[in-house]
């Protein structure tokens, strides 16, 4: 039979339990090994999902003194409870828990592409929806004066126009500038399409890469990142990484929240 060994270690030198903390979303901790340091945005049976400030995610698993809390080694463990519903949609405004969709106002806001308008669906989407407003896209905006003017836009039905690559000098530029209703605004960003406009952090890159005047911008784009040269499969890619207002530059954001505004001021129907 085994001999007895008792443990004759210290009191002083065993290590003491570190302390029980709930896993909450938005905690920020620091796992010591990698030194990764983000909020928790998911804890799921046995790891959790950190994003660092720069929208990295990683996953760990749950062990313990597997963290630090502010310099403290401590063990995260599941939440009692499931956390709260999200308070903010995806564009950062207040959510209303069980609101129905608003009947589509008479105003709409156009959008260049089917991107364009998936984009905006995806982090405008809940707000879009409340306020009554329907977002459709166009083939480009060579014909944007008459396709105004087919709208007819007025007091009670206004039109918000958002432009790629709406820089001074350009055609698209001039082409914004020959709409004059006072009732239509068309604003732009300054990205050669729409796909710029995500954060690349967002998607694990350093920068977009700078594609030659003349080739075909989304394919260059492709080949440059050594993506498969599928236009629409890398688009599903980039979609997939948006999740809220934070992946996408302020240029872009500004100008959706503006065209919201606009049709829907107040008085508008």
């Amino acid at each position: 039979m085994r001999a007895y060994s008792p443990d004759l270690t210290p009191p002083w030198k065993k290590p003491r339990p570190a302390p029980e903390v709930p896993a909450d979303p938005g905690l920020v901790v620091e796992e010591p090994r990698t030194g990764f340091c983000g909020a928790v945005i998911r804890c799921e049976a046995g790891t959790v999902t950190l994003e660092d400030r720069f929208g990295k995610h990683r996953v760990f698993p749950l062990e313990p003194r597997g963290f630090l809390l502010e310099g403290r080694v401590v063990t995260l463990v599941r939440p009692a409870q499931a956390p709260a519903r999200a308070t903010r949609t995806a564009s950062g405004s207040v959510a209303v828990p069980g609101a129905r969709a608003r009947v589509a106002r008479a105003g709409r806001i156009y959008v260049e592409g089917r991107h364009d308008a998936e984009l905006v669906e995806r982090v405008w989407g809940d707000d879009l929806r409340v306020e009554g407003v329907v977002v459709e896209y166009l083939e480009g905006v060579d014909d944007l004066p008459s396709i105004v003017e087919a709208f007819s836009p007025g007091p009670d039905a206004r039109l918000g126009v958002l432009v790629d690559h709406l820089v001074p000098g350009t055609k698209e530029w001039r082409i914004a500038r020959s709409v004059t209703s006072e009732h239509a605004l068309v604003v732009g960003h300054p990205y050669i399409d729409i796909w710029e406009a995500v954060k690349p952090a967002s998607l694990g890159i350093e920068e977009w890469p700078r594609i030659p005047h003349g080739q075909d911008w989304k394919t260059g784009v492709c080949r440059a990142l050594d993506w498969p040269e599928h236009t629409g499969a890398a688009w599903q890619r980039i979609l997939s990484r948006v999740r809220s207002y934070k992946d996408l530059e302020p240029e872009l954001l500004g100008r959706v929240e503006e065209l919201i505004d606009f049709v829907t001021a107040p008085g508008q129907t």
